[in-house]
């Protein structure tokens, strides 16, 4: 079984608050369409520095990260944007990773999504619970 890539679509925040506004045109909001893998493995949205570069997205802190081969480090978060898998959509804040890097699709995007992930079939999937749209635990 292979990786599971999805596209998504990610926007900045901030301007297509400015776009809902009035004070922006829809051209104007800063949005990028790339390729992500889903890793089960990872908890938070992480995108390449030239990505959130490319999205406009400020640094707003600093977390503590384990990497997969063990390692720790300090990486910035930067936020806030929206990313659409499919036809479903929430706002979340990125770790930032080196450029070149893998994005990631982490746990808590694929929880809010309500989605799972189908390593049979190499796709993100909607629970068969809640087909339409999210259904959230609380």
């Amino acid at each position: 079984m292979g990786e599971i890539v999805v596209d998504v679509e990610l926007a900045n925040l901030r301007d297509l608050n400015l776009f809902e506004s009035g004070y922006l045109a829809e051209e104007e909001v800063r949005r990028v369409r790339i390729p992500a893998v889903a890793d089960t493995g990872a908890v938070m949205l992480a995108l390449p520095e030239d990505v959130v570069g490319l999205l406009g997205i400020d640094e707003v802190g600093r977390i503590d990260t384990m990497f997969a081969d063990g390692r720790r480090g300090e990486l910035p978060v930067a936020g806030e944007l929206t990313i659409r898998i499919g036809d479903r959509e929430t706002i979340a804040r990125c770790i930032v990773v080196p450029a070149g890097a893998d994005p990631l699709i982490g746990q808590l995007i694929m929880e809010e999504l309500d989605l799972i992930a189908d390593c049979l079939n190499q796709a993100l999937t909607p629970r068969p619970e809640s087909p339409d749209r999210p259904l959230l635990r609380v």
